[in-house]
């Protein structure tokens, strides 16, 4: 059996539930707004764990499970719950039991014996961009000229010695890359209370790669905007296709998604017109259904089937 936790509504985590019951799959589903309503025991005898979870009157031993697709959302997020334009509020009580369902079972997700698409211990690597660079350089996938810096005069200096650059956060929380313009230019003082990442400005076009175990996918993205993923929002297009990587460059994927723990990973390269493939950084929990319905990729088929089996061919 593998468990499927998360919010059901979101696009990932039904389209691995409607995959699994595509293939008959044997699955449980660990909906994280119903988790105050489910049983959670825990025990620790003789340095040996044991965890048991009770879903609509089923007893799951998760200790016992073939996998875990894990994507979880912080639990203190979750709006109230809406029916029929009705607004249904959790008791306090309720609210808590909740919180604290949901908040172990994504800690043991991190100790039992089974796969999981992904461990929470291994996607801390997303809270540090320069700590994802240095893994990227050791696998032996390009980085463009980077800095991080606080200081205005540094960004100028490295602007003259690179020419055009994009910006970003440095943290796991997500920002729109932007090109740093005349406008953005006239900002720089404010990077004394926001260290910030710049990067040479590369010419050609983003790939974005999903490793899921032993099986990649790749797409080529064509797009009118520097942040492809905002194109549509901000009157630009974006259009994408399946491509086949060169082995060199799948293999450095490979190695990337084993280095930092991620069984499941979405990578962004960038192929430039001189033909050099850079790495930009990696999600350990991405939202791949848009580049699975826009380069028609059966990601989330390859996910249930290595959770179910241990590979996903």
């Amino acid at each position: 059996m593998i468990l499927i936790a998360g919010i059901v509504s979101e696009d990932p985590t039904a389209q691995v539930i409607e995959s699994a019951e595509a293939l008959g799959l044997d699955f449980a589903v660990f909906n994280q707004r119903d988790a105050g309503q489910y049983e959670l025991h825990t025990t620790v005898t003789n340095n040996r764990l044991k965890a048991d979870l009770c879903i609509a009157g089923q007893w799951i031993d998760l200790m016992a499970l073939d996998g875990i697709y894990a994507r979880m959302m912080p639990p203190e997020t979750f709006p109230d719950t809406y029916v029929n334009g009705t607004r249904h509020s959790l008791t306090p009580g309720m609210k808590q039991r909740r919180f604290f369902i949901n908040t172990v079972f994504s800690q043991l997700t991190d100790l039992l014996p089974v796969r999981v698409m992904n461990r929470p211990e291994a996607m801390g690597s997303n809270f540090s961009k320069p700590y994802q660079l240095a893994a990227i350089r050791e696998v032996g996938l390009g980085v463009p000229a980077t800095l991080i810096t606080n200081q205005p005069a540094a960004v100028n200096a490295f602007e003259d010695g690179h020419g055009s650059l994009i910006f970003k956060s440095i943290s796991s929380t997500r920002s729109i890359v932007k090109v740093l313009d005349a406008t953005y230019r006239t900002r720089l003082n404010h990077l004394s209370v926001l260290p910030t990442q710049f990067q040479a400005c590369l010419q050609g076009h983003n790939i974005r790669v999903h490793v899921v175990s032993d099986q990649l996918f790749a797409a080529h993205i064509s797009s009118t905007n520097v942040d492809y993923r905002y194109a549509h929002s901000q009157g630009g297009q974006t259009t994408m296709y399946p491509i086949e990587l060169p082995e060199r460059v799948q293999k450095q994927c490979f190695a990337l998604s084993k280095q930092l723990h991620l069984p499941l990973c979405g990578i962004d390269l960038f192929h430039t017109e001189s033909d050099e493939y850079f790495c930009f950084e990696v999600n350990p929990s991405p939202g791949y259904t848009y580049f699975q319905h826009e380069a028609g990729l059966p990601i989330s088929e390859a996910i249930v089937r290595y959770l179910s089996t241990g590979t996903a061919r």
